[in-house]
């Protein structure tokens, strides 16, 4: 697992993962909700758990995002 972080205002919440190689298939969790590859995320108020799994045939890097969204 690979571990990232990143803050965001409601201005600033979209969500993009893009596979290098073509066949690969990216699935988005933030949370437990589905988020649509290149769609805009909604996030509470603190610290959001994205979670990125990239499957190319049986191989598998799963990628976590902690956005912690700061108050106006």
């Amino acid at each position: 697992m690979t571990e990232y972080t990143a803050t965001t205002t409601n201005a600033t919440n979209t969500v993009t993962a893009t596979p290098e190689d073509e066949g690969a298939e990216v699935s988005i969790l933030n949370g437990e909700t589905p988020v649509t590859n290149g769609a805009a995320a909604t996030w509470q108020e603190g610290a959001n758990t994205v979670t990125i799994t990239v499957t190319n045939g049986e191989a598998e890097q799963v990628y976590t995002v902690t956005v912690t969204k700061q108050t106006a």
